[in-house]
């Protein structure tokens, strides 16, 4: 044991592993006679345990038996194989062995049993006296590395001899074939359908349609019964997010509770603020799935007027272009302050599932944040996305100006104002210009100098130095904006919006289950009666359904296009200021205040038959290259570096290439190409 750090790290790289992944040293004088060690990386304990307790030949579900910790410096002269945390994991099929006893009445079932763990009400039908079972140790001197110490490998009782399993004779045409209990997999999925409202007897006979659908139980998960289902319908009942009457001690019972869901937690502190974030294992398959080469997105303080503390979310697009939930961070400072501390540890989770994964973007939505930390953590490009900002603008100008032509040119002067196309690099005077044009629109003035005057010249700056993300992935944010909103600010919750322990009991039940039944019913066709419709209505989603056909566009005439209405064919819908990220459409949804499907259509139809003018963000970036090659670098090494820069142009082409076939980037037009190479992905070098 004293050269147990001179092992290898074993890192399997598939998701979920097992002993026969390992190779396995044995340390002689075990309690069998022998025990086999290997060395792995702590994150991965869970994925072993799961990959050990889905043996095919012996099934089972590994308890913790026993669990000691110890804070570190606790101890002055650490053993090489001292722990700061131990666990002994057993297989639920013993250690105690009751195949022969018959339960009657007077049978001693109250004896305690040997292990000196008292009874164990529901599992003595199920002990068959397994000794398989195995020790990790969180080591005390390598924190980040886990000693697996397997004492008995094989599912066999005292004899040697198997006893539960296909290799146990006994065991033949009984449950003791399969694990003990139920999957977390499908105990996911029971507690979601009952979450969202489906009934105890529709689960029960939407499982026997999955079960006769691929021949019969071939596993536990396939026994699942109306009992099983039962106690988790009780849970779901019985639950409250309340766990303690100050929010404070509740969170952090939830917390406890649930550690394998929590992947940074913060206390607050006089010094330090609150920070908790949040990730099921369903959204860690989600972000895996979705998130490598394609597009992470952040949607930052929500409910900063109405919650305890605002909530960050960060976000993935699946193929039907939804924005998907896979993490959740509330702080009681911005997050944007504090993510070099959490944005680390959510990477390290991401990447000990999956260590090649890796995003092709990440898209900020303020320009506070400080990329470089995102940058180290994710090792991808960046793009600004203003979505929130152009929300904003479009509903208080139809919430506070009456004249719709005056709307229309507020908004296209507003876009000039925060893409610099009109200013040059003096911003002041563009605002100072568009304050002095509308003086007349005094309620809406009022506004934008007391909400967007102060950190103007912020968005402005990050414009200049950052790419931006086009239309399509703006709709979809803007999307799971609406249903956050529609969910969390229901009336019948306004008593709990200080409450934190509220805000994390709805996200990690009633408003999670909704994403996973979509996704569910997606992949499998089950349930799309009970499909949340909103998932439906995303207009980069619909944008893509409206024929070419029904799209008028005049491309000698820029200032409009109209779009006919896919419900009323004989109602045509008009588009001011076409393929710009400043458009505006008449229809209900859009004067709502909401990026509409029409719109999104129109700008991927300029797009593809390149008769637009160049995009804002284009125009900006071509006067940004266009100023450096009119003033190139004097001192020769920094010269050497943008040569070398310049050199790597092809490939950065490449990236924008694959990020606007996913939709998630606006291509410039080839004009611009010809003369400047424009490529908005060549920024965060220039950055």
């Amino acid at each position: 044991m004293e050269d147990i750090l001179s092992l290898p790290v074993q890192d399997p790289p598939c998701a979920e592993f097992s002993a026969a992944h390992i190779k396995w040293e044995k340390v002689e004088g075990g309690r069998q006679g022998g025990d086999d060690i290997a060395l792995i990386p702590f994150a991965r304990v869970d994925d072993f345990v799961k990959g050990e307790s889905s043996n095919a030949e012996c099934p089972a579900s590994f308890r913790i038996e026993s669990r000691r910790k110890r804070s570190e410096g606790s101890i002055s002269k650490p053993r090489v194989d001292g722990y700061l945390e131990y666990t002994l994991y057993w297989c639920s099929y013993g250690p105690e062995d009751y195949r022969d006893s018959e339960p009657t009445m007077g049978d001693g079932s109250h004896t305690k049993p040997a292990t000196g763990k008292g009874s164990r009400p529901g599992r003595r039908h199920m002990m068959r006296g397994c000794l398989c079972h195995f020790t990790v140790k969180r080591l005390y001197t390598r924190p980040f590395l886990a000693l697996i110490i397997y004492n008995q490998r094989k599912h066999v009782d005292k004899t040697g001899a198997p006893c539960h399993g296909i290799l146990d004779v006994d065991a033949v045409g009984t449950r003791a074939m399969y694990a003990p209990r139920i999957s977390e997999e499908l105990r996911q999925k029971v507690m979601s359908l009952l979450y969202i409202g489906i009934s105890l007897d529709n689960i029960i006979q939407h499982h026997a349609e999955v079960v006769q659908g691929h021949g019969g139980p071939l596993n536990r998960d396939d026994l699942l019964t109306r009992n099983d289902v039962r106690n988790m319908e009780r849970i779901v009942r019985n639950s409250s997010y309340k766990l303690h009457a100050d929010d404070e001690f509740s969170v952090k019972m939830w917390v406890q509770r649930h550690q394998k869901h929590v992947f940074f937690f913060q206390d607050m502190s006089s010094t330090e603020p609150f920070i908790l974030g949040i990730q099921t294992d369903w959204q860690l398959q989600q972000m895996i799935r979705y998130g490598h080469s394609g597009s992470v997105a952040s949607h930052s303080t929500f409910g900063l007027k109405k919650l305890k503390y605002p909530l960050c979310t960060l976000l993935v697009f699946d193929s039907s272009q939804n924005a998907i939930p896979v993490a959740w961070i509330v702080a009681s400072s911005f997050v944007t302050q504090d993510i070099h501390k959490w944005i680390g540890s959510l990477a390290e989770r991401i990447r000990s599932k999956d260590p090649r994964w890796r995003p092709n973007a990440f898209l900020v939505d303020d320009p506070s944040f400080d990329i470089s930390f995102i940058r180290e953590a994710f090792q991808c490009r960046f793009l600004l996305c203003a979505w929130h900002v152009r929300r904003a603008w479009m509903r208080s100008l139809l919430k506070k100006c009456c004249n719709i032509d005056v709307q229309r040119e507020m908004f296209k002067h507003l876009g000039w104002i925060l893409y610099s196309t009109r200013s040059g690099p003096n911003a002041d005077n563009a605002v100072e210009e568009f304050m002095q044009v509308y003086v007349d629109q005094c309620i809406f003035m009022d506004y934008f100098k007391r909400r967007w005057l102060p950190c103007i010249e912020l968005w402005i700056n990050s414009i200049r130095s950052l790419p931006v993300a086009s239309t399509e992935p703006l709709a979809a944010i803007e999307s799971y904006h609406l249903r956050l909103k529609s969910k969390l600010f229901d009336q019948q919750y306004a008593n709990s919006y200080t409450r934190i322990d509220w805000l994390i009991h709805t996200l990690t039940t009633e408003f999670h289950s909704l994403y996973w039944l979509d996704q569910y019913s997606a992949e499998t066709g089950y349930f799309t009666n009970v499909r949340d419709k909103s998932f439906l209505t995303n207009a980069w989603y619909q944008a893509l359904h409206i024929p070419d056909v029904d799209v008028i566009l005049d491309e000698q005439n820029l200032q409009l296009a109209k779009v006919i209405s896919q419900t009323d064919r004989s109602l045509a819908y008009t588009i001011w200021n076409p393929g710009s990220e400043f458009a505006l459409c008449d229809c209900p949804w859009s004067r709502q205040g909401n990026l509409c499907k029409h719109v999104i259509k129109v700008a991927i139809l300029c797009k593809n038959r390149q008769v637009a003018r160049p995009l804002l963000a284009s125009q900006v970036y071509r006067q940004a290259l266009l100023t450096l090659l009119q003033n190139p670098p004097d001192d020769p090494l920094v010269l050497e570096h943008a040569i070398l820069r310049v050199s790597r142009l092809q490939q950065d082409i490449k990236g924008l290439e694959d990020l606007s076939n996913n939709g998630l980037l606006q291509p410039s037009p080839p004009e611009m190409n010809s003369q400047v190479g424009d490529s908005l992905l060549f920024f965060p070098h220039l950055h």
